[in-house]
């Protein structure tokens, strides 16, 4: 497959300093590398000059730390744009809501959508279920992304990984396909 004829756009979702803080929003999260490998894939993007778009979250909760107010607002040092990236703002879930993203991909011919970010049982979910409702060919990168321990219906606490694992397979063959970043850039090169 030659993947620059697909028009991939890489769409950075939520690499926020906030999920840096291991104790938001949960006790526990998995993949400490998830920020890592969203910053290997922006620098391929980079160099092959492909289209990359930028979305944070911003809380209307002045608590948050995803709030504008809070250091926990500002870009991960691994993804932090540069010159023309297009950058979002979202105060909801979805990218795609309350923001101009579907009509930029539209305006890039975008055909392709590479989604990376946090977190993976949140934002990312609900951003790949309406990125393969709206027709793009989605594809999420496992290990770009991460989840924290989840309290259930119960009380109880669900392991992150448990989380991760199940938010991943929800998703994967119905809304997109779900690889991990070696696959990606083996279809890049």
């Amino acid at each position: 497959m030659n993947f620059k004829t697909k028009k991939p756009t890489l769409l950075l979702v939520d690499v926020q300093k906030a999920f840096l803080d291991k104790d938001y929003p949960g006790i526990k999260r998995n993949n400490p590398e998830a920020e890592f490998v969203c910053g290997k894939i922006l620098g391929i993007w980079r160099k092959k000059k492909f289209p990359i778009i930028h979305v944070r979250h911003s809380s209307d909760s002045v608590e948050s730390k995803l709030h504008e107010s809070n250091t926990g607002f500002e870009f991960n040092d691994y993804v932090t744009p540069k010159g023309d990236e297009i950058v979002l703002k979202k105060n909801v879930n979805s990218a795609f809501i309350g923001t101009d993203l579907k009509s930029i991909l539209d305006k890039y011919n975008t055909e392709t959508l590479i989604i990376v970010g946090m977190t993976t049982n949140h934002c990312i979910s609900t951003t790949v279920r309406m990125s393969g409702n709206l027709g793009f060919e989605t594809y999420l990168i496992s290990d770009s992304t991460a989840c924290y321990n989840t309290k259930g219906i119960n009380g109880e606490i669900i392991d992150c990984e448990v989380i991760y694992q199940a938010a991943l397979a929800s998703l994967n063959e119905e809304f997109a396909s779900v690889i991990n970043s070696e696959e990606l850039i083996n279809l890049i090169e």
